[in-house]
């Protein structure tokens, strides 16, 4: 019975099926048919701003449903890109995302956002991205999803901009003119908003201002110079070139602020006709690195944040006094150049002796080499800098060379240089301007001895060696003073704005002592520039060298002069100069030399100088590209095993890892 019951069941099923498919009877299969996409309504919320209404799925990158691209990684980037790059190209990249997430559609057809917007999105905001050591997005790569205007593209940012000019509009109505230029922040610059700063001022004074790296630091942060020129990126026949640079220790932060806020004020005071800074940008070429120090600053900000738990002030700033003074391998970056200033000392006695371009010894390289201290000396030895100032903090004056005291024992002894009436005009010009610096009463910490209307020698104030300002003197034709901002080394953020009031004259007054002395051209009898032809002053053992073209600068103080010119070969020339007092620029002195058959108090000198070939010997044996080679090989193994702040976030359960965030993978 049961097997009848089954076999009638079978029966029954059978007969209710539907007909199998036989494509031998006509009209009883029907070919499935997919359904072709649609437009669709934008539901995705962080795009509900877009310059349309409808989108299609599958989206450019593929997902095949807005459900599929709202669970996805590049959604919640998009999503949180805002406070991941603490405001900075925000909606902009998000924006961009959103045409790529949720692209356009028109009459049932998907169209493409125009590439020349993704690619100036990416000019202006990969910095922000590499601030945090995050990749650029992949699916914001140009030239994959995006396409021409030849191609019918459409500009996903349409909105964005009219909103943008408007708002343009509004605030020219609304402020005054001076303040429609870029406005300075009193706040602490993060390393990547610093590095956007400086990217925004190049950008709005193109013209003017152009940013470059000179290298990185240890731990990868770029070394972000801005250049102010009227020919930026190219050096001009006997214009002279300065250079500013800030954070050397990393917890001396207010030079970095006020460098930061320098470059803002030359770009808008440019910008708002401002005689004063037009003359100095047309006639001067700056070069400004507000961080020296980068990683050092990392570490003295969390410094500093996690002392703010403490309620007592005097334990606080005895904590944080030196966190983060040194660079990440901890070397002191303001002893790690080489100590030229013993070899000078040592030459004293020697007949002939020079204070000038004194070569790298070779035994330097195989010491520990600090990134930040390499790439700062190849700058050096690339430009042809006048003039240069550092900036640190702890104490309140203008400290010039030297800083090593000749005192057999190094004790703090007064070492003055060569030039020391020059380097002293120098630091006065700096202090004198200041707001207090010269102000006896205004005087803080260890310099109060010593100092003299807010300048100091160095070596009489704390003596120390392998300085950057004695190696720029005696390696370079640059003359470099210290600039102490301050007793505290890490202010308060609300005593920035007065940090700028009291500096900024200074900052101005002191570019303007790159035209100090005299400049010119040495040629031969044929018109032709002399390079490396030696500018000698009687009575000053410190000579200059002339650059390419055969040019050269001089810095001295207002008086009479006996100046010289020798080359190798050449006959040497003298012209006497008078320098009266008030001079604005530097006064043009040429020498024309004639050829000849070498000087014997030449040779005998020269007996004693080492060649120029030794000069020119810089890193002779690659040890600090062995040495950073392997630097960088532990640092990216570092980087695969600790991943960076923000990669928790990304991290979807049972997702796939979105590997194309990170920089280093």
């Amino acid at each position: 019975m049961s097997i009848m019951l089954l076999i009638l069941l079978q029966f029954v099923l059978v007969s209710c099926a539907p007909p199998r498919c036989d494509p031998g009877f006509r009209g009883q299969c029907k070919p499935t048919v997919e359904e072709k996409p649609k437009c669709t309504d934008v539901l995705l919320s962080y795009c509900d701003d877009m310059p349309y209404t409808q989108t299609m799925f599958p989206n450019i990158i593929g997902h095949k449903s807005r459900e599929e691209a709202e669970a996805g990684a590049e959604y919640l980037l998009i999503s949180v890109i805002e406070s991941l790059l603490g405001g900075e190209c925000n909606p902009e990249i998000r924006m961009l995302g959103c045409s790529v997430l949720a692209p356009r559609c028109e009459k049932e057809k998907v169209l493409k956002p125009c590439r020349s917007t993704c690619e100036a999105a990416h000019k202006k905001c990969s910095h922000a991205f590499e601030g945090i050591e995050m990749a650029w997005p992949y699916f914001l790569d140009c030239d994959r999803f995006f396409v021409s205007d030849e191609e019918g593209c459409y500009d996903p940012l349409e909105g964005l901009k009219a909103d943008q000019d408007l708002e343009a509009f509004d605030s020219m109505e609304m402020l005054p003119p001076e303040e429609s230029a870029t406005s300075m922040q009193f706040t602490y610059h993060s390393n990547a908003q610093m590095i956007s700063t400086l990217k925004k001022t190049e950008e709005q004074c193109s013209d003017i201002a152009r940013t470059y790296s000179i290298g990185r630091s240890m731990e990868g942060r770029e070394l972000l110079v801005i250049e102010f020129s009227s020919n930026p990126g190219q050096h001009e026949l006997l214009e002279p070139e300065m250079k500013y640079i800030g954070n050397m220790h990393g917890n001396e932060v207010m030079g970095r602020q006020l460098l930061i806020y320098l470059a803002q004020y030359l770009c808008s005071e440019y910008l708002l006709g401002n005689e004063r800074i037009q003359t100095l940008i047309n006639t001067t070429r700056i070069h400004i690195l507000p961080s020296m120090n980068p990683d050092g600053y990392e570490v003295a900000v969390s410094g500093i944040q996690d002392n703010n738990y403490g309620d007592d002030e005097e334990g606080h700033h005895y904590d944080t006094w030196n966190i983060g003074r040194n660079n990440a391998q901890n070397i002191d970056l303001n002893r790690n150049f080489p100590d030229l200033t013993s070899i000078a000392y040592n030459r004293r006695r020697q007949k002939g002796h020079r204070t000038d371009h004194i070569p790298i010894p070779d035994y330097y390289w195989f010491g520990k080499v600090a990134p930040e201290t390499y790439a700062v000396m190849k700058w050096i030895r690339s430009v042809p800098f006048v003039l240069s100032a550092n900036f640190h903090g702890g104490d309140l004056v203008v400290s010039y060379p030297y800083d090593l005291s000749k005192h057999p024992l190094e004790r703090n002894m007064l070492s003055p240089a060569p030039d020391d009436q020059v380097f002293k005009f120098l630091a006065r010009a700096y202090a004198n301007t200041h707001e207090t610096m010269s102000n006896e009463n205004a005087q803080c910490g260890p310099s109060r001895a010593h100092s003299q209307k807010g300048i100091i020698n160095g070596a009489q104030w704390s003596s120390f060696a392998g300085g950057m300002q004695d190696f720029n003197y005696l390696h370079t034709n640059c003359f470099e003073v210290t600039v102490e901002l301050g007793c505290d080394k890490f202010p308060p953020e609300d005593e920035l704005s007065l940090g700028w009031h009291q500096n900024h004259e200074a900052l101005l007054t002191f570019m303007e002592a790159a035209h100090l002395g005299i400049k010119g051209i040495v040629k031969d009898e044929e018109g032709n520039g002399i390079k490396g032809a030696r500018i000698s002053v009687q009575r000053i053992r410190h000579d200059i060298t002339t650059g390419e073209n055969g040019e050269y600068w001089r810095l001295l103080i207002p008086g009479i002069y006996i100046v010289s010119a020798t080359a190798p070969g050449y006959t040497r020339a003298m012209k006497k100069v008078y320098l009266p007092p008030g001079m604005h620029t530097a006064g043009r002195v040429d020498f024309v030399l004639l050829k000849a058959a070498e000087e014997p108090d030449m040779q005998e000198e020269d007996s004693t100088i080492p060649s120029i070939d030794s000069y020119d010997r810089f890193d002779p044996y690659n040890q600090f590209e062995r040495y950073t080679l392997m630097a960088n090989l532990s640092h990216n193994r570092e980087e695969r095993a600790e991943k960076p702040w923000w990669w928790s976030y990304f991290v979807l359960p049972g997702g796939p890892a979105p590997t194309w965030l990170l920089k280093h993978y």
